[in-house]
This record gives structure tokens, sequence and C-alpha cells, in this order.
């Protein structure tokens, strides 16, 4: 598009520029002969400029196509559609980066009236940022490596097996390894821009130049440390693009590199060798998990979230499920179904106690209010975002409808305590691979700002209700204990955070996992300790649960 504008600019100038000497030309045939090559000039522009234009409205009719194949198959169920994380990611890209590629394609005076149109939708309809743009890619890099999902298998739309979407395009794939690059990810950017140039190659109608995917792919094929075969790619760039200034600079820092630390190729840098080692030879499911409990937190984290982590079936024997009543003369008619989750400390699962019509009501209430969720900051007692929570959430009060006020007598009468010093209701929905990684519900010994402003004591109890079916993904993991708690709409788990003493359990720490598939709707109703004195008795022993 550039090139042809600039053509069409010289041969502005040309028409322009005057004829020095000379009253008229058609007296010298001398004359006559320079007209001939200024039109010869002409001529090649206008053809450019044709030529251009038909390639920006076949470019038009590819867009045209993928965007109504695209739109068409969301409009058919667009929770599901949406739900998944490579269709919500390809959503957003389209709408920061693909409308602009159109916007600058119409670039031209016969299109001003249409692309002032566009332009103008953007103070009238929603649009994504590019900090959208980016939480996307790092959403699906997130996803990517939680569960251990390869990136070919990703790229045509498979998820665990499960083909979920239509594949992404070699400029889908080096948007993604781009996004990466700026956010100095070099890894995924290796993995992200590969899976490009393969794209790249197998694409008739190409939606990226391979001179653009080398230029990443080589320096950060360096910045992993395999500098020769950057080197190469450095080569091939330079030969599709002789004058490229930053790949010419490159390779003169490379083979300085190379000659400065005396590297010597070895065999299989370059990928065409069998030789790996012997952990690169072994699969993740092939891996033997060694001793889980000397494991760091965040791969224990990760492996609950992929179910390869499990209790013994001799700690599995002890869990029972069972009616609970509490003594409620109403619940001895219909009682509570419970699933024990952990013993110690108590951990318990109450099926069925949230019905749909509920459901809706809580969700209609809070979706106009969501905001980003915050985490209280431990030093200060303020609330801020964070990356290792990514959801966004609201509060609701039991006055703002009456099916608020029956969730909450409901948990009253679930956990025999009361929630009259408990916080509002929170719901919370997680976005594209949303997450909430291993946090404490309750407020440690150092963190004495926090729920300061409540003055209703530490947060004693957790009661968390599952809004929604999740597909893949979300489950809650208890990393201390090994459980893992899959979301299932209706059901609602419940622990101790405190122990009879005051102090924190520290074995509630949990996470939740990212989302795979599906969408996750929560809520959450913390109960503080102000208020619970005769309902749960204190004790002494510090591991009195």
């Amino acid at each position: 598009m550039q090139s042809y504008l600039f053509l069409v600019v010289t041969t502005a100038l040309l028409l322009a520029r005057p004829h020095h000497g000379q009253a008229e030309v058609y007296t010298a045939l001398a004359d006559m002969e320079g007209l001939l090559e200024t039109e010869g000039v002409l001529i090649e522009s206008l053809s450019t400029f044709i030529k251009a234009q038909e390639d920006m409205l076949n470019q038009l009719r590819r867009y045209h196509a993928d965007f109504s194949r695209e739109h068409d198959k969301a409009s058919q169920d667009v929770q599901t559609y949406l739900s998944n994380p490579i269709n919500a990611y390809t959503l957003v890209k389209h709408l920061t980066t693909d409308w602009k590629d159109i916007e600058n394609l119409l670039d031209d005076s016969k299109m001003k009236e249409f692309q002032l149109n566009v332009s103008n939708y953007h103070t009238v309809l929603k649009f994504p940022t590019d900090e959208d743009l980016n939480g996307a890619a790092v959403a699906l890099m997130r996803l990517q490596d939680t569960y251990k999902l390869d990136t070919s298998a990703v790229a045509k739309g498979l998820i665990n097996g499960v083909q979920y979407s239509t594949g992404l395009t070699a400029g889908d794939c080096f948007e993604l390894g781009r996004q990466s690059y700026n956010n100095k990810d070099f890894y995924h950017t290796v993995q992200w821009m590969t899976e490009a140039l393969q794209r790249y190659n197998e694409e008739t109608n190409k939606t990226i130049t391979k001179a653009d995917i080398l230029e990443y792919l080589a320096f950060s094929t360096y910045m992993e440390g395999n500098v020769h075969s950057a080197l190469e790619m450095t080569d091939e760039l330079l030969t599709l693009s002789p004058n490229h200034n930053r790949a010419m600079g490159n390779k003169v820092y490379y083979l300085q590199d190379i000659a400065t630390k005396g590297l010597v190729k070895k065999k299989g840098e370059d990928g065409n060798s069998d030789i790996i080692s012997n952990s690169q030879q072994l699969t993740v499911v092939e891996k033997k998990l060694g001793d889980i409990d000397e494991l760091p937190e965040r791969e224990l984290y990760e492996r609950l979230c992929r179910g390869e982590v499990k209790r013994s079936l001799a700690k599995e024997a002890k869990l029972k499920c069972r009616y609970v009543h509490n003594d409620n003369p109403f619940l001895f008619l219909a009682p509570f179904k419970v699933e024990e989750a952990s013993l110690s400390p108590k951990i318990v699962l109450f099926h069925n106690v949230l019905s749909d019509p509920e459901i809706e009501t809580i969700k209609h209430l809070a979706q106009p209010r969501l905001k980003r969720a915050t985490v209280q900051n431990y030093k200060t007692g303020e609330l801020e975002v964070a990356s290792y929570r990514i959801s966004k959430s609201a509060w609701l009060r039991e006055e703002e409808h009456p099916h608020i006020a029956t969730v909450v007598r409901r948990v009253e009468d679930m956990t025999g305590l009361t929630c009259d010093t408990a916080e509002e209701l929170q719901v919370v929905n997680y976005g594209i691979g949303g997450h909430y990684e291993p946090h404490f519900d309750f407020a440690r010994r150092g963190e004495t700002n926090a729920f300061k402003s409540l003055g209703t004591g530490n947060r004693i109890a957790t009661t968390l209700f599952y809004m929604s079916d999740v597909p893949q993904g979300g489950a809650t993991v208890f990393p201390h204990l090994r459980v893992a708690l899959y979301p299932k709409k209706g059901t609602a788990a419940f622990w101790y955070n405190l122990y009879r003493n005051g102090e924190g359990d520290y074995r509630t720490r949990h996470a939740a996992c990212p989302v795979l598939t599906g969408s996750k709707w929560v809520s959450n109703k913390w109960l503080h300790e102000r208020g619970q004195e005769l309902l749960r008795k204190c004790g002494l022993d510090s591991n009195e649960d």
C-alpha cells in the first residue's frame, strides 16, 4: 500500500513540475521524446496503482469471507463460542489488529467516507485495546504452560485433543509471537514464530511476510542461547531483504559473539541431530513425578491443575458422603447433600444448593458492575490489581434481591455460622485463561491492615459457590493437601481458614487453575470472626480444626 501511494505522489509531483526554457513542447521532436518518457512513468505508476487496488480488493474479500464465517459460527451460540479461549483471542485480534489493517488498506481518497465511518465507530462501540490483545495472548501462553499444550495443536484449534475452533493463520501465530516478544518472553516467541513460519509455508494466501517472521524468530532464537541458528535465520532474512538494517547489524553482532566466546557449533544445535539429553527424551506424561513433597509449590499447583497428582486410595477411602440437616427443622425434610473433600482441614462440598433462577439473578445483577478483580496489599491494606489474579468481580448486598437474601440465609444453614458480620456476596467471572495463583483467604499476622476497616476480625471461613460448569480447567486446588475441586454448577465448597484458637491454617492455601475452555462463574461469601464466638467455640490447641 505504501509503495503505490509513493508512486502516486511521485506522479503528482511529476505533473506539477515546471518545464523550464520552453513554452510548449510540440515544436521540437526532441521535447516530444521527453514527453514519451514522462508518459511511460505515468503509465507504470497507474499500472501499479490499479494492481494495488485489485490486491486491496482481493485482500478485503478474504477478510470479509474469514470474518463472516467466524461471525456466523459465533452467532449460533455466542456464549459457547466466546468461552473458547482461542476464539476469544481471535476476536480480540480481529478488533485490534486486523480491522486496523483494513483501515490502513482503505487509506485512499475514494474510501475516505467509509474509513471515517469505521473510525467513528471507535467512539460509539466497545473496542478492545492493545492491552487487551496483549492480555489475550499472555492468557494463551499461560494455558499452554499450565496444561502442557502443544503449540501446533493449539494453532490448529485443538485443546487436549478436542477440536474447538478453526485453526490460526500464520498472521495469527505471528501476532502471538510478537506479543510474547514485546513482553520479552523469547521462549514463547520462538515457539509461535516457528509455528507462524510453518503455516506461512503451507498458506496459499499469505497473511504475513516471511521476512517479518524471520526478523523476530532469529533474534529470539539468539536470546534463547542458540546463536548459530540465529545466524542462519539472519542470513536467510538478508537473502529476502538485503538492505534490512537490523538484520545486518545483528549478523555482525552474532559473528562477534561467536568469535569472542569461541563457540563451536554443537551437533544437534540446528535441530537436525538425533542426539538429545535423557530428560528431553521423556514426554510430560512419561516423566516420573518424583517426591511430591519436594516439588516447588508452583509445579505442584500446575500438576494438580492437570490432574497429575492424586491422593492415596487410603486417604480417599476415609472420605464420606452424607445427608446433613444441622438440627434445622426445615432441613429434616430437605437435607443438604454433603461430600467430604478433606478431613483435616475440613473441606466439604454442598451439592445442589444454588438453583438456576438464583444463579441467573446473581449473574444478571453482577454483570453490569464487573470490574477487574483486586488483591489486598499486605503492607498498606489497599486494594490493587495483580497479574496473578485475572478475573472481574462485583459485590451484591442482600437487600438488592430476595434471591441474594435467600442465598445468604442458606450459607448460615449450611455452615451453622452467622452472616451478620460477613462480607457482601462477591461474584467473579474469569476471563481468557482466568486464574488466581496460590493465596490465603485469611490475613496473616504481618498483614495488620487487612480487613481493618471492616472491624469484624479475620476471615474465619470461606463459602465458594460454583455457578457454571467448566468443560476444561478452572479447578480449585489446595497444593498442600493435594486436593482439587472441579466446578459443578450449583455446588458450594466450604472450609475454615482459621484454627479454633484464631491462628491461620496455612494448609488452606489454594488457587484457581486457569480456565482452559468454558466460562467460569463463582461467588464467594467470606465469614468473619466476630459473632461466631458461640457458634464455633474457641480452643487453645493450635492444631484443633
